[in-house]
């Protein structure tokens, strides 16, 4: 079988297992959500990774004395589906699993216990209804769900019905804290900072600004 070297060679149309993902030898980034491709942005906005970062930062120094280990994309996660097939393969933008059997050298197969992603404009849609529905179907305990533009964070805890049970909408001034994680605590005030300062604008010379 000729070998998979750029993304224009698969039929997006069609549906593929993580089998098939394993043998692609091209440097775009995809996840495949119940055997579908989705094209990941190629290069997140600098405020994206400031988030991503601080909170992976803030877990890394948390947990470091305990079982659990904190991953920042790209981080492979297959998730089998219900029947067993392993059609679903992720990069969450920082994943927590506490159950080291579960990690591998590619990633982690099964359900972490935390995920966090980092919305951007072109993951709107899919993180917001693909992801959160398999996340809460596989089982993450807790998901966290970060809009950098209107500066909120809100956190999914799965219920023991296997439901997600929403945060109320934390923004500047609040401070997040997991279930998952105990006593993890972080401060949104330093989570939404602007880490490029808004351009100032310019006026000639004589000319007052009203």
């Amino acid at each position: 079988m000729k070998p998979i070297t750029d993304i224009s060679q698969l039929d997006l149309s069609k549906r593929y297992t993580y089998a098939d993902y394993l043998t692609w030898q091209f440097t775009d980034r995809v996840e495949l959500i119940m055997g579908k491709i989705f094209k990941m942005s190629p290069a997140p906005s600098s405020q994206h990774q400031h988030i991503t970062a601080a909170i992976c930062s803030s877990i890394y120094q948390f947990i470091k004395n305990k079982p659990c280990k904190v991953f920042p994309a790209p981080f492979d996660v297959l998730l089998p589906n219900s029947s067993g097939v392993k059609d679903t393969v992720v990069q969450p933008d920082v994943t927590v699993v506490c159950d080291a059997s579960k990690i591998t050298k590619e990633g982690c197969t099964g359900a972490p216990d935390l995920v966090v992603e980092v919305i951007s404009k072109s993951s709107v849609r899919k993180d917001l209804h693909e992801k959160y529905g398999i996340y809460e179907r596989a089982g993450v305990k807790e998901y966290w769900i970060v809009q950098p533009q209107d500066r909120s964070l809100i956190i999914f805890t799965l219920s023991e019905a296997g439901y997600y049970q929403p945060s109320k909408p934390l923004t500047t001034g609040d401070i997040a804290s997991s279930q998952v994680l105990p006593g993890l605590e972080i401060d949104l005030n330093e989570l939404f900072v602007d880490v490029v300062e808004e351009p100032k604008e310019w006026y000639p010379q004589g000319v007052k600004r009203v």
